[in-house]
């Protein structure tokens, strides 16, 4: 089984904090470093859906509440969550393709591009399924 030397993400105690801090959804305490990130993709994942609702039915305002709550949980969650001190080059990639992603889901709201809101999602997907992916080795205690 492979050994991830070290985590792209702070600890436990930070993510919690932060995960609280952008609202995504309650009952955190107890959980896993993994779990919580989990939460925050899917936290984000259905404020995008919501969003693209809210636009459909001409919610203009729900929707760019929605996407302003996506952009925290990709700000205030997962982007500060990165240990880019002891991450490595990949927390660093994190940090720039969240930031590149937090631009683009303000020109969305901004431009009420849904084509937008899609990229970001078909962006982030990928994080999220291999995100899952790696539940086994985490339930195995390789990576804390």
């Amino acid at each position: 089984m492979m050994q991830l030397q070290s985590s792209p993400f702070q600890s436990r105690r930070h993510l919690a904090m932060a995960y609280t801090q952008v609202g995504v959804l309650t009952g955190v305490e107890g959980a896993s470093r993994h779990r919580l990130v989990a939460l925050l993709f899917e936290g984000y994942m259905e404020a995008l859906t919501r969003a693209r609702g809210a636009y459909a039915n001409g919610q203009l305002e729900s929707k760019g509440k929605l996407i302003g709550k996506a952009a925290r949980i990709i700000e205030e969650g997962l982007k500060a969550a990165l240990n880019l001190k002891d991450g490595g080059t990949l927390a660093q990639d994190l940090h720039d393709l969240y930031a590149y992603v937090t631009v683009r889901l303000t020109l969305a709201n901004v431009r009420n591009d849904m084509s937008m809101l899609d990229e970001c999602q078909r962006l982030i997907a990928p994080l999220q399924e291999a995100w899952a992916d790696i539940r086994p080795q985490v339930e195995e205690g390789a990576l804390q």
